[in-house]
């Protein structure tokens, strides 16, 4: 039997597992300002009067305040010389001066009126007649499409330059906050190898990690999570009608939780039961593959280097060509923070330089349609000397957490 797989049940590891968030310390008040002051350099750089954050990730990251995105425009224009003011509903503001840790005056419409044409007025107020906005890449069409018609005497650029060009390379409170989200979904995803015995099912145990990720600290529970057995891990996510549990199953959990909003995402995959000889086989080009791209991750390089090393080893051992399968069928990596997928992306197309702080998964995937999938999933961050883990890759298929090595 693998080792750590199966051998116990819910009831016990939930009660093993405790609080893992003691001591996390979150984004200051000072970080937010120097992520206004970063975008105001690039703005000015790119020749961008403003640029439009609206309701979701980017308006956290900058202004430090949590809204979601709805059919109601809520977020917030920044200025290339700094000024910030936001827009909202009305009947929102006294909400969103509660919620805004960063502060600007917060500009009301109501019901019946166009926050288009107030948008025109706010930029009015910044000393903006005309020139050049940048809207948050996120932004929905309707939006878009609102600001487009009624201020046509500005040209709407995408922000992504500023946005992404911000938030690809975290500080070390980022890194710190992504470090313990992924060190309690690794916690989450042993105890869940040891729950597994015969004939269970994929949402028992998806359930099971939800009430995991709560039990180490995560308010929520699961951010996501993907639980597969057999032949459906050949389905990177998944299948309409998963199969249970049997002896012999190659199993693929996919999982992470939050910590302030930064993400964990690990998978982890290996055998119920004894493997094979052409499960071990696979399972260990899978960790070639992955370390593969790791080694090719150098400062300065393009991001698709990764996913061109990690590729070539799987072709050289003869997957694909390219997106073929048996072989790896999507990129190897995305980039992760407040967001679980973000710029830049390990793929041959993203010339990006890797540069200090950005943060990727790696997941070459190997797909084998009719018998089954491995992914393992880690994610390392740059660091001045060279990528580093946050997690260490699985060690065996044999033990894959490490429990003898």
């Amino acid at each position: 039997m693998t080792i750590g797989v199966g051998g116990s049940d819910a009831q016990s590891e939930l009660a093993r597992l405790s609080d893992m968030t003691a001591g996390v310390v979150p984004i200051v008040e000072a970080e937010f300002q120097e992520r206004i002051n970063k975008a105001c350099v690039l703005m000015n750089s790119a020749e961008i009067d403003a640029i439009y954050l609206n309701a979701g990730t980017n308006l956290y990251y900058f202004t430090g305040t949590r809204w979601g995105a709805s059919e109601r425009m809520v977020g917030a224009v920044l200025s290339a010389n700094g000024q910030l003011q936001y827009i909202a509903p009305h009947f929102e503001i006294a909400t969103i001066d509660g919620y805004k840790l960063l502060e600007g005056k917060v500009n009301g419409w109501q019901e019946h009126e166009s926050p288009y044409e107030l948008f025109g007025d706010v930029l009015a107020n910044m000393g903006i007649e005309s020139g050049i906005v940048g809207l948050d890449e996120s932004c929905p069409f309707f939006i878009s499409d609102g600001l487009t018609q009624a201020q046509q005497q500005i040209k709407f650029v995408n922000a992504r330059t500023i946005t992404a060009g911000c938030r690809m390379s975290k500080s070390a409170r980022e890194l710190a906050l992504l470090q313990r989200a992924k060190d309690m979904t690794l916690e989450v995803h042993k105890s869940a190898a040891r729950i597994l015995r015969d004939g269970i099912s994929t949402q028992e145990v998806t359930e099971f990690i939800n009430h995991a990720h709560k039990a180490v600290g995560a308010a929520k529970g699961s951010y996501f999570c993907i639980v597969l057995f057999g032949e459906d891990t050949a389905y990177p996510h998944g299948v309409s009608n998963p199969k249970d549990l049997d002896p012999g199953d190659m199993v693929l959990i996919d999982t992470g939780c939050q910590v302030q909003g930064y993400n964990s995402d690990i998978t982890r995959t290996y055998v119920y039961g004894e493997p094979t000889e052409r499960d071990r086989q696979v399972w260990d080009q899978e960790k070639a593959s992955q370390a593969a791209g790791f080694e090719a991750a150098k400062l300065g390089h393009g991001c698709g280097t990764v996913d061109d090393a990690a590729r070539g080893y799987l072709v050289n051992h003869g997957y694909g060509p390219g997106y073929a399968t048996p072989g790896l069928p999507h990129r190897t990596g995305h980039g992760i923070g407040l967001d679980i997928h973000e710029w830049p992306y390990l793929v041959s197309s993203d010339t990006t330089p890797l540069e200090v702080g950005m943060c990727f998964s790696n997941e070459p995937m190997i797909c084998i349609p009719g018998e089954f999938g491995i992914r393992l999933e880690d994610h390392f961050y740059m660091s001045e000397s060279g990528p580093k883990w946050f997690t260490k890759p699985s060690h065996s298929i044999d033990d894959p957490f490490g429990y003898n090595a």
